[in-house]
């Protein structure tokens, strides 16, 4: 069975697609990027802002499938730039403290927006 989750406390999607969808136990969230959910703007002011707003907008999604941190078993990181990767790193350990995730993070060459982080999650219950 297929729910879609949706959230006023995470940005809206800019295309054709979920912000999640549940499928059973399991929660696909389409990557996030740092727009602000009450201003519509991107929050871009340091590398470090910007992931910062990336994890709030997971954990807006991840809430309203009634799920935490704790329960994402996959992280997919896209960033504009591997000089970005201690700095988004920083961020990220403190949303997954223990028993992190499994996840793959690669540089492209452009992302939605031209922003500079996307990450997207895969929760199970």
């Amino acid at each position: 069975m297929k729910k879609i989750i949706n959230t006023s406390n995470a940005p809206a999607a800019i295309g054709p697609y979920s912000q999640a969808v549940l499928a059973n136990d399991t929660l696909y969230c389409s990557g996030q990027i740092a727009l602000d959910p009450l201003s519509g703007e991107l929050v871009l002011a340091s590398i470090e802002e910007e992931t910062e707003q990336v994890m709030k907008n997971i954990e807006a999604v991840l809430s309203a499938a009634k799920m935490k941190f704790e329960h994402v078993v996959k992280c997919s990181i896209f960033m504009s730039s591997m000089e970005h990767y201690n700095e988004i790193n920083e961020v990220y350990t403190r949303y997954f403290t223990t028993n992190p995730p499994a996840r793959e993070a690669v540089a492209v060459k452009t992302l939605p927006k031209s922003v500079n982080v996307e990450i997207s999650v895969i929760a199970c219950k």
